[in-house]
């Protein structure tokens, strides 16, 4: 599925030729957590992991999740090159939450406020809804210190649905 919006960017599927473009909005998705949601210390783990093996391993994962449905991953592509976008994991990662999991939905900084974004989630739900869950709902986690994100979510209808913590290994 192929969608213009307002904004003269292409909504479309993502393609093996799109990874180097992916990658670099994946390490903009990372720093933007770093720099969003924590002290300095939290940027500097986010910004150690993005070694060129983790490059290799994600793009890796992300071809495998393709395969599997290639709707799960969605670019906005604009006509300078890629400035979005969104991951849904396969259904056969469902189990994960007994739901679909909306793994990670990112949009440059300029692209923000332009109605972008609301054509990424629009494409991830579609994606959501085709796949067959035990529990019809979508779920991702978003830090509570990113307001601009939570915000986003809000206005989509999003409510809190438990919540997630985490321990150091």
């Amino acid at each position: 599925m192929t969608e213009t919006t307002d904004a003269g960017v292409t909504i479309r599927l993502y393609e093996e030729s799109d990874a180097d473009e992916l990658w670099s909005l994946k390490r903009g998705f990372e720093l933007g957590l770093g720099d969003a949601t924590g002290g300095e210390d939290k940027r500097a783990r986010y910004a150690a992991k993005l070694s060129e093996d983790y490059r290799e391993k994600w793009l890796a994962w992300v071809g495998r999740c393709v395969d599997e449905d290639p709707d799960c991953v969605q670019v906005a592509a604009h006509e300078e090159g890629l400035i979005g976008y969104v991951f849904v994991l396969p259904a056969s990662l469902a189990f994960v939450w007994d739901a679909a999991v909306l793994n990670e939905v990112y949009l440059d900084p300029p692209a923000r406020g332009t109605g972008v974004a609301d054509g990424l989630m629009e494409v991830a739900l579609d994606c959501a809804r085709a796949q067959d869950l035990p529990l019809d709902r979508l779920v991702l986690d978003v830090d509570r210190e990113n307001d601009r994100a939570r915000a986003f979510y809000d206005r989509w209808g999003f409510e809190h649905w438990g919540e997630m913590v985490a321990r150091s290994l």
